[in-house]
């Protein structure tokens, strides 16, 4: 039985859910021939926890904010019909098989926002209440001027493992329920509960451009389960010292960003690490309180609030490991040691605790300043390769992509700062007996920088002995030349990672290629390991 016809016609489409829902039990629709979603992907949805962001609300700005005066701006709601909700991004919760968090933003306060869930668009009657943080920027922080950002977010728990499912967003006036809404509606998917083979993506220093466009179009049609951005994400801060003297900062740039990469990260959790130009000092002591309003990241990390870009998480046969170079860089020393050696600590723990795991083959890590790189900007980031190349070592990890330079480079086989094994293009590396692949995939969408020596890449190889270069330590810059360059593209591009497991005693591979802005192949290679 369905709402009676003449109430019908009063009645919106999100309306009529709630109605049947209220009348009818579950027990009782099911036997009716009516489907709800826990019957068809045997989940229920609960609201994640709201911890509260360290970040500057409505009214209340925090202690940073006091030279530009101690009260945010009185906040107006405007009617909600006409707000709608952008810049849609998904994140895995912990556990990415049961947990996702969908954010997005509003351009104005709205009232009582929400999220829809189903297994359809048609039934989505299940409606979650969504955590607001508003993000205040006043006048005098770069050019920003006086701006209030509202994020939105809604932890799901209770999925059930590699199922999709359809959501929209809403708030009072906004229902995506409705007919004439149905196109905002976007879909996600869990992590699966076994092995099964899986493609991810991965780059760093995107910002907004035409070639971010491009390299997110490009990613989309990759149908990757998830995509790891590698630090600089929108560049709200162009200056990236992670000072409170920066010059050129716009809180506004991160509306832009996020707009752009919806066609992606609606779909796709879009998993992020933090680089320097993520520091915004104007919102926290860390520099992270404006990402802490926008993005939900896994909170497994050693100190959340602290350090909120430092997680982990598993899908299939893999573990994701993001860390926080800033933590350990000595090149830009604003958060120089702000852990005080527990993420590294965190860190050993957590490679110790997945390379004993039974259904854990492969260990990759991602994060922001380079390992390894002979750019003529950055180079090579000595506080990382101090405190975790030993570690990458010690436990084997299969790859390491980095960003911070906007270029592609990959690294030969290396352990020691030597080459253990030349790993042409098309080659194969065993990190098991012979050390670790590097990877830099900062070329995004920014500007780019520069080589000592020339390209060489796939249809294009030009193999040199020697490249000049130089590494970042804490008394300054030290120069160095290196044999581990092994191939150089500098143009945009972005990396694609195809992971296969295979039987106990089987090799299990990650098939890594550098892909170009023109869809070109710049570079290919595998990592194999004997799955457990």
């Amino acid at each position: 039985m369905g709402v009676p016809e003449k109430l019908a016609e009063r009645m919106s489409m999100a309306e009529q859910h709630e109605y049947l829902r209220a009348r009818f039990s579950r027990r009782t629709m099911i036997r009716g021939g009516a489907v709800t979603l826990g019957a068809v992907a045997g989940g229920a949805f609960v609201p994640g926890g709201t911890a509260q962001a360290a970040v500057p609300t409505v009214g209340a700005p925090p202690t940073p904010f006091r030279q530009w005066g101690s009260t945010a701006p009185a906040t107006e709601k405007v009617d909600g019909a006409l707000v709608a909700p952008f810049g849609r991004h998904l994140s895995y919760g912990t556990d990415p098989r049961t947990e996702m968090t969908v954010s997005w933003q509003v351009p104005v306060a709205v009232k009582k926002p929400f999220i829809r869930i189903g297994a359809h668009p048609w039934d989505l009657s299940r409606k979650i209440e969504a955590e607001v943080r508003s993000l205040y920027t006043p006048a005098g922080v770069g050019a920003s001027g006086d701006h209030t950002q509202y994020y939105l977010h809604a932890r799901l728990t209770h999925l059930r493992p590699g199922r999709t499912y359809c959501y929209g967003v809403g708030h009072e006036g906004f229902d995506p329920a409705e007919p004439h809404l149905l196109g905002t509606l976007g879909t996600f998917t869990t992590a699966p509960a076994h092995k099964a083979p899986f493609t991810f993506t991965a780059f760093g220093d995107q910002g907004v451009s035409y070639h971010a466009l491009a390299n997110d179009s490009l990613i989309l049609g990759q149908n990757p389960a998830f995509h790891l951005h590698a630090g600089d994400i929108a560049y709200g801060d162009p200056a990236g010292q992670g000072k409170t003297t920066d010059t050129g900062f716009d809180s506004r740039t991160w509306d832009q960003f996020l707009y752009q990469t919806e066609s992606v990260a609606k779909q796709i959790p879009w998993m992020v690490s933090f680089g320097n130009h993520d520091m915004e000092a104007w919102y926290s002591p860390n520099g992270y309180g404006g990402e802490e309003a926008r993005w939900t990241l896994p909170d497994n990390g050693p100190d959340p609030k602290n350090l909120p870009g430092v997680y982990s998480f598993v899908h299939g046969n893999t573990a994701i490991i993001s860390l926080d170079p800033n933590d350990v860089s000595f090149e830009i020393p604003a958060n120089l040691g702000i852990s005080g050696g527990t993420q590294t600590k965190w860190f050993e723990a957590q490679l110790k605790k997945f390379r004993a795991a039974k259904d854990i083959d492969f260990v990759v890590v991602f994060f922001h300043h380079c390992a390894y790189c002979t750019s003529t900007a950055h180079a090579s980031e000595g506080g990382v390769r101090q405190e975790w190349v030993p570690l990458f070592e010690k436990y084997t990890v299969d790859l390491v992509i980095n960003g911070h330079n906007h270029q592609y480079e990959r690294t030969d086989v290396i352990k020691g700062d030597t080459v253990t094994k030349k790993l042409p293009i098309g080659g194969t590396a065993y990190p098991e007996t012979e050390g670790v692949v590097y990877v830099t995939a900062g070329a995004a969408g920014r500007s780019l920088y520069a080589f000592s020596a020339p390209d060489s890449y796939e249809g294009h190889e030009h193999e040199v002995d020697s490249v000049a270069s130089f590494v970042n330590l804490k008394d300054g810059k030290q120069n160095e030349t290196v044999a581990w360059s092994r191939v150089r593209y500098l143009n945009y591009s972005f990396l694609r990672v195809d992971v296969t497991p295979a039987p106990k005693g089987h090799l299990a591979t990650l098939k890594v290629s550098g892909i170009a802005e023109t869809g070109d192949r710049i570079d290919h290679f595998t990592v194999a390991r004997r799955a457990k």
